[in-house]
């Protein structure tokens, strides 16, 4: 089991910068790949980034790439999410997610695939 707490969000302008952080509760935090989705409202939940157990791997979705840093710090059980550049687009609520990894090179893109969710965190940008 493992619990996921996400922080950080909160209103920013445009241009702006947030990091948003998630804290994972459990002592296998280090061989689970984690990733960042988001949902707008009216919309469907959509994957942010990702990155492997070891920190090796990482992949964004292309709306993201330059703009969001994934990163994650083993011994405190928590994974970032850097976002700059940030646009009215961006605004929605921001979730972390967790599934354990076969591999420590392994990311992983579908929400199907976690099993672990936080609660969220909004994110609003204003223009």
């Amino acid at each position: 089991q493992v619990d996921l707490v996400e922080s950080g969000g909160g209103l920013v302008q445009a241009g702006g910068s947030l990091r948003l952080s998630c804290a994972a509760s459990g002592r296998t935090f280090s061989t689970y790949a984690m990733g960042w989705f988001r949902q707008a409202p009216g919309k469907e939940r959509e994957f942010v980034a990702a990155i492997s157990w070891s920190g090796a791997n990482t992949y964004y979705a292309d709306s993201m790439k330059g703009r969001f840093t994934i990163s994650r710090d083993n011994a405190k059980n928590t994974v970032y999410l850097q976002m700059s550049s940030l646009k009215p687009g961006d605004t929605a609520v921001y979730y972390c997610a967790a599934t354990a990894s076969s591999g420590g090179s392994r990311y992983y893109t579908r929400d199907d695939e976690y099993d672990y969710w936080g609660q969220g965190t909004q994110v609003t940008v204003s223009s």
